[in-house]
Formats: structure tokens, sequence, C-alpha cells
């Protein structure tokens, strides 16, 4: 076939469809490449504490039953606040959780497995274990506060444990944080070290 019989219209739709498959081909190749890029930028909270989890027990030289890995998890997540405590309640090691998965972390665990390796086994269970990622840490020394977000006031002042109940407009969060930056600010230096 030369390419003045493809003029016509019999050749139209097979090169229509040749287009549109290449348009399907590109689009499945850029879902493919998404879907592979998205885990390691999900199930940050859990990857760290269950690092840190297993870093702790390796270090404290306690045995790796699963009962034992279970009792330690149940203590670490006492003290888990935010984002962690979170986590904690999804796995059920808090005394308010509603399902309790922990087997499903003390068992590959106490063979060892990495806690990335666990987190993705989590996140097929749960998918609420993946979703969960760390507030944004703002260096208060070099932000102008003036240009963030209300949101992100509060969350300065609740992280402090503070709390402003007389702030009607943006630039009373911006005083009080001001006013509190150098308590603060010296506990955070101090914790550093």
């Amino acid at each position: 076939m030369t390419s003045s019989a493809c003029a016509d219209s019999r050749c139209r739709p097979s090169s229509m469809l040749r287009a549109e498959l290449v348009k399907w081909l590109g689009l499945g190749l850029l879902w493919a490449l998404s879907v592979r890029a998205a885990p390691e930028a999900e199930c940050e909270v859990c990857k760290e504490f269950l690092h840190r989890f297993y870093q702790s027990i390796l270090e404290g030289n306690i045995d790796f039953t699963p009962a034992t890995i279970e009792r330690e998890l149940i203590n670490t997540c006492r003290d888990a606040t935010g984002k962690e405590n979170r986590l904690c309640y999804y796995l059920g090691a808090t005394n308010d959780a509603a399902t309790k998965i922990l087997s499903e972390v003390t068992r590959p665990m106490s063979a060892h497995v990495p806690a990335q390796k666990i987190c993705d086994k989590l996140r097929k269970i749960d998918l609420q274990i993946c979703e969960l990622k760390y507030d944004k840490i703002i260096d208060l020394n070099s932000v102008d506060l003036a240009k963030l977000k209300v949101a992100d006031l509060k969350k300065i002042l609740d992280r402090w444990g503070e709390a402003c109940i007389a702030c009607i407009e943006k630039t009373d969060y911006v005083l009080l944080i001001k006013e509190l930056i150098p308590k603060y600010a010296v506990k955070s230096q101090k914790a550093d070290l």
C-alpha cells in the first residue's frame, strides 16, 4: 500500500486507532511510574518508628520473642505522642485501640524483618497506617512568622503545649509565638545537645 492509498477514508480508522493506542500506552506508563515511586514516600511514620523501636530492642539486649517484643512495643507506645501515638492506635498498642494487629509487627520483628517490609505488609491490612506523615518542622530562627498560615502557627503553639485563647487575628498568634520563642528555643537547643 502506498502513501497515496492511505489518503482515502478506509485508512483513517486504523491511524486513529494507532494514535489512541499510543495515548493509552503513554498513560499506562505514567501510571506505572507513579505507582512505583509512591511507596518510597509513604509509610514514613511507620518506617521511622518501627526502625527506632527495633534499634532500641537491639541496644537493650532484649529477647527477640514475639511476646517480649509486644510487651516492649506497648511500653514504647505509652510514651508516644502525635503521629506515632496514632500509629500505635492503629496497631492496637494503646488502651483505647479498637483493633489489635500487634502480631503483624511482633512476629516478623522477632525474625529480624526490616521495618520497611513490616510496614509494606501493614499497608495491605490497614491503609491508614501508611497515610500518616510527620508534621513539617519549622525553623523559627529563619522563618517569617507573618507569612505562615494560622494553622501552622497553631501547630507551633500546640507542639509547645501552649494555647492562645484570646487570639482573634493572625497577628495575635504571631505576637504570642514571638513572646514564647525565648522560652522554648532554649529548651529545643538543649534537647539537640
